[in-house]
This record gives C-alpha cells, sequence and structure tokens, in this order.
C-alpha cells in the first residue's frame, strides 16, 4: 500500500496550454535575442524565461504580487512548462525585478513592437488595419517622485480623466494597438496619467509607420482610431507634403457644424444602400480642414432604437424640471417689467427641448394698508409671470433625426484599396481593442494590484501585462481556426456545441488537472490526472509540445 510521504500533487491546470503557444512563437528565444544575459555573472534564468514565468503568473486567473511569484511557481511542474534545469525558487522578486529594468532599459515600446512584428510576420497575423485605442490604468500609491529613465521617458503616474470612474486614484495611460482577425496586438506606449487622447493616438500612429518603414515587409496600415484623433488627423493631412501620407479611418466628432447638418438631413433627402443587421450607408464627399475626403455617413437600427428612448427620457426628464422651476418662477414679484422679461431670457436658455409660453402680468394692490378709502384706486405694485412649458416638437424632431447615425471619415481616397462597403466593418472591428482593455482590466487578471515603487518598472509591467493578451488571444485564434478546420465543436457552459469557445472557459475546463508523483523505492513515476475527453481533445488541437507537456501521446 502506498504511503502519503510516496505522493505528492502538482497544478498543472491550463497553464500546459498556455505554455506551449509561448513555445510555439517562439517567445523567450524572442526575448534573449533583443535582451541577453551572461552566466559568467551568476544569472541562472534567460530574461527570456522569466517574462515568461511572468506570463503564466498573469494568466494563472490569481492575484499574486510580485514579491508571491516564487510561491506561485512552487505547486507548479516548472520541469513540465520550463525544463528540467529550471527550479520554482529561481523566479525570486529581485530577477524578476532586474527583467523589468531592462527591459525599460531597452525601451518598453521598441522591445514590444520588435517582438510583436517578429510574430506577427512569422505567423501570418497581420492584418492591412491597425486600431488604436486608449484606456486608464490605476495604481494605489504616492509615486510622488520620478526615477530618473521615468523621467527621460516623460513617463509620470500622477491624477488625469478617469476612464475607470476612480478620480481619486493616480493613473497610468495605456495606448494599444491590434490588427488581424485575431485582435493580434502589435503597438503599446505607456503614457502619463494626464495624457490627452488627442494627443497620444495620432503620434502613436506616426511613430508606428515611421517604425514600420524600417521593416522589411511590413504592410502599409490604414490606421483606426475613434473620434478622438479626427482633428489632429486632418491637420497632420494638411500640412504634410509626404506623398505616402498616414491613411486613416476615424469617426468624425458630432460637434463640428458640417457634420451636425448631415447628421440632422430628412431621411428623404439621404440616398440611403441598406446592409445587412438593420444597417443603412450614404457616401458624401468633403473638404473639411482643406483635406479631401470620403464620409460616410451610417444609421444603425438597433442604435436608434436605444438612442430615442434615451431621448424621451431627456425629454420628459427636463420637462419635470423646468415645469417645478417655472412653478418658481410665477412665485417672484419683480419691481418693472424689464426684470421680469430678463428672468425670461435666462430661463428660455436653459431649455433644449422645450418652449416656454409666458407673459408678465402686473400685481395691483392699494397704496395704504386695511380698508381701502372711498374713491380710492388700486395700483400697480408688482409683476409676475404667469408661464407654461410645451415641448418644442421642431428640435425635437431634428434631434430625433440624427439618432443612430454617425459619420465615418478617410483620407483614403482609392475605392478599391477600401470600398465603401468595408468603411463601416473595419471600424466596427475597433470593438477588438476595447475588448482587448476589458481583459487587461478584468478581476481575472489584477492589473489593478500594481505596486511596484519604480516608475520605470510599472511601464516594463505594462509590456508584459500585454504580452498576457497577446498570448491569451493567439490561443484563442488558434483554438478557434482548429475547430473550423477540423469541423469539429466542444460544449461550452450550457452543454451546447461551439466553435467559438472563450479561452477564458477553456481555462475552466482544465481547473483540477495536476501532475501526480509516485516514489517506488528511489524510482519517481509521474502522470497527468483528471484529464477528460474534451481536454485531451483541445490539447492535440494545441499541437505536439500542449501533448508533451500533458504526457499524451503524439502520433
Amino acid at each position: 500500500m502506498l504511503r502519503e510521504e510516496q505522493l505528492s500533487g502538482e497544478v498543472l491546470d491550463h497553464l500546459g496550454l498556455i505554455s506551449s503557444v509561448i513555445d510555439k512563437i517562439g517567445l523567450v528565444e524572442k526575448v534573449d535575442k533583443y535582451l541577453p544575459i551572461s552566466a559568467k555573472h551568476g544569472a541562472k534564468l534567460t530574461m527570456g524565461q522569466r517574462i515568461k514565468a511572468m506570463i503564466l503568473n498573469g494568466l494563472g486567473f490569481i492575484d499574486d504580487r510580485l514579491y508571491m511569484f516564487p510561491e506561485f511557481l512552487a505547486n507548479k511542474p516548472v520541469d513540465r512548462l520550463f525544463s528540467s534545469d529550471v527550479l520554482a525558487d529561481q523566479f525570486n522578486d529581485d530577477a524578476l525585478g532586474r527583467c523589468l529594468d531592462a527591459i525599460s532599459k531597452y525601451g518598453v515600446t521598441k522591445l514590444f513592437s520588435e517582438l510583436a512584428f517578429e510574430i506577427g510576420t512569422e505567423h501570418k497575423l497581420l492584418g492591412h488595419t491597425a486600431h488604436f485605442d486608449t484606456t486608464s490604468l490605476t495604481v494605489y500609491g504616492a509615486y510622488e517622485e520620478q526615477d530618473e529613465l521615468a523621467k527621460k521617458n516623460e513617463f509620470n503616474i500622477t491624477y488625469g480623466y478617469s476612464k475607470a470612474k476612480r478620480p481619486d486614484l493616480k493613473q497610468m495611460i495605456l495606448n494599444l494597438a491590434t490588427t488581424g482577425a485575431s485582435a493580434f496586438p502589435i503597438w503599446l506606449e505607456a503614457h502619463s496619467g494626464n495624457a490627452a487622447d488627442k494627443i497620444v493616438l495620432q503620434q502613436a500612429a506616426e511613430r508606428m509607420k515611421a517604425f514600420c518603414k524600417q521593416l522589411k515587409n511590413a504592410p502599409s496600415f490604414l490606421f483606426v482610431g475613434d473620434s478622438a484623433i479626427y482633428e489632429k488627423c486632418v491637420l497632420e493631412a494638411k500640412n504634410s507634403v509626404d506623398t505616402s501620407a498616414m491613411h486613416w479611418l476615424s469617426r468624425v466628432p458630432a460637434t463640428l457644424k458640417e457634420a451636425k447638418s448631415l447628421l440632422q438631413l430628412s431621411d428623404k433627402d439621404i440616398p440611403w444602400t441598406s446592409l445587412d443587421k438593420g444597417y443603412k450607408i450614404s457616401s458624401f464627399s468633403s473638404e473639411y480642414g482643406d483635406v479631401v475626403q470620403r464620409w460616410l455617413l451610417v444609421f444603425s437600427q438597433q442604435a436608434y432604437l436605444r438612442e430615442i428612448s434615451t431621448l424621451e427620457r431627456t425629454v420628459q426628464k427636463e420637462y419635470d424640471e423646468m415645469d417645478k422651476k417655472c412653478t418658481q418662477m410665477g412665485r417672484i414679484v419683480f419691481n418693472c417689467t424689464s426684470d421680469a422679461q430678463r428672468e425670461i431670457t435666462l430661463f428660455v436658455k436653459k431649455l433644449t427641448y422645450h418652449s416656454l409660453v409666458a407673459s408678465v402680468e402686473p400685481i395691483t394692490g392699494y397704496a395704504t394698508p386695511g380698508k381701502p378709502k372711498n374713491g380710492s384706486k388700486p395700483v400697480v405694485t408688482g409683476y409676475k409671470i404667469e408661464g407654461k412649458i410645451i415641448q418644442n416638437q421642431e428640435k425635437i424632431t431634428v434631434s430625433k433625426f440624427s439618432k443612430g447615425r454617425f459619420i465615418l471619415a478617410t483620407n483614403q481616397l482609392d475605392e478599391k484599396l477600401l470600398p465603401v462597403a468595408d468603411m463601416l466593418s473595419e471600424y466596427k472591428n475597433q470593438n477588438k481593442t476595447e475588448a482587448s482593455f476589458r481583459f487587461i482590466k478584468g478581476n481575472a487578471f489584477e492589473v489593478s494590484s500594481v505596486f511596484l515603487k519604480k516608475e520605470r518598472r510599472i511601464q516594463a509591467l505594462m509590456m508584459v501585462m500585454t504580452l498576457c493578451l497577446m498570448v491569451y488571444s493567439l490561443a484563442e485564434f488558434l483554438l478557434r481556426n482548429a475547430l473550423s478546420e477540423h469541423q469539429a465543436t466542444i460544449p461550452n457552459q450550457l452543454k451546447k456545441p461551439t466553435k467559438q469557445p472563450t479561452m477564458a472557459y477553456v481555462c475552466r475546463l482544465f481547473h483540477g488537472i495536476q501532475v501526480w508523483s509516485i516514489d517506488w523505492a528511489g524510482y519517481v513515476q509521474k502522470c497527468v490526472v483528471n484529464l477528460k475527453a474534451v481536454t485531451k481533445q483541445i490539447i492535440g488541437y494545441f499541437g505536439p509540445k500542449a501533448m508533451e507537456i500533458y504526457g499524451l501521446k503524439t502520433s
């Protein structure tokens, strides 16, 4: 009978899949090429191995801070995830801190972009568009003084407009670009917490274009962003003398006079073309800012119903508030009609969807108190406003015209390179970058637990976080492609077949998978337990390396 001391277990779960993807893209070797170390100085781990360990930790879906890292790996099969000569306690906070310092010294954006373009090119993950967006990441701590590298990089953790609705916390800005069907992260920049989107996004696109010019076989990207970059893009296009100027696709701010006129056109004055899923489009030409552009007016039935509902609530809310204020205004006694008319003018300026029907009426009385004398006549003692709030149907109708509509603009005038119908689909892919932010900021990936004292290390950690996103999205993309190629499915949460599982769900399927070690008189035998038919199926799609990690035979 086996004794307890003869048995031991290590938690493998989904980490074997993550490790196999990291190995598939050769991330460790690529990092080591850019960040070499010398074994003469006593280094036991390469920088690539350290980054791999941080990615495994980041995708382990637990809240382990950097100084707890050895404990994270203490119960993992490190020999399977790395190699037999690697030990868990080698991944201490000092080793990982030096790795973050090395990333910062090399250049966070430079290192990430070189890795991303190399991996993206090798595995054909680069599309023809690059979708840019920013988000704010909050941190805990004072961060009162910048270190020298942070000053050099002009990176400052400070207060700014908080997209996380936490103005009480200092923050940093993450600028990310994704490309291709897998929403592959291709560009990363870390900015100070008070950086403005309009400046950050446009400058990032320009830097990425300049970087691409230095690479062989780099695609000529169409840069896609929201309305924050539009004005800057137009200005740069106007001032550019480069015939191969940067091409962009952006949403036009609805506040522009020319945009307002277009958004408020009556339906009967617009030559619509119907698309599927409740969309309609109509193309126009524009020379806003002295730059020739193609504008696309888009109508979404789904957005229209949502915005009309919001408009109706807004109209009712304004009526309730202004009707109450109108009643209060009617109780005020004015000394003259001019004062009353001035109050009416100020009141009307506060109305958006309503009008005020009002008149100034005199208040009469007798000059002396008490019973009036015979023959005495009443005199005017003041003035009051008698008013009523009514809906302004003309304003409401004009506002309804603009609901469900938005305008896209591009300076790519060649319809063969960017067909009209593709303008909408390319812009809608912007939500893939937004989904990437949700992953980075989600509860499963505890970014808000950033605690490092040196700002340059936080910058470097943002790169590691984005590498986590790269590996995660690539793992999901590879699995979905494999299911499609094999015409296969796996059961989803509702036990129904799916070809589009999320990687987060797949990771939950692997919960409980362990590596057991059995000591037979000094001879140790290891085996992977708790594998099921569906997990074996998934492991097979990840290839020979994954099968080796999970102890499955390869044909």
